[in-house]
């Protein structure tokens, strides 16, 4: 059996922060999925299922899952969605 790389030490790490909002996500019928993290500590979202449409969804993404992930797991450089939908 391999060891874990520091990236996926630091994925496990995010999808723990992640874990805490996913309850409130599916209750809508939607959810997160980590895309990728970047060598440069970009964590890269995508809004899943009702997420994904969701006019609230950047306010989700900004004072949720954003913020979960950086308060965990500080050494992320930055958080982005790559399917917000505007609210307007």
């Amino acid at each position: 059996m391999g060891t874990a790389t520091d990236n996926e030490l630091l994925i496990n790490r995010i999808e723990s922060a992640l874990n805490g909002i996913r309850p409130y996500l599916e209750a809508d019928g939607g959810n997160v999925k980590v895309l990728e993290v970047t060598n440069d500590k970009v964590v890269r979202l995508e809004l899943v299922g009702a997420c994904g449409s969701c006019p609230m969804s950047a306010m989700t993404f900004k004072a949720g899952l954003e913020e979960a992930i950086l308060k965990a797991v500080p050494e992320v450089s930055r958080v982005e969605a790559t399917n917000l939908t505007p609210a307007f």
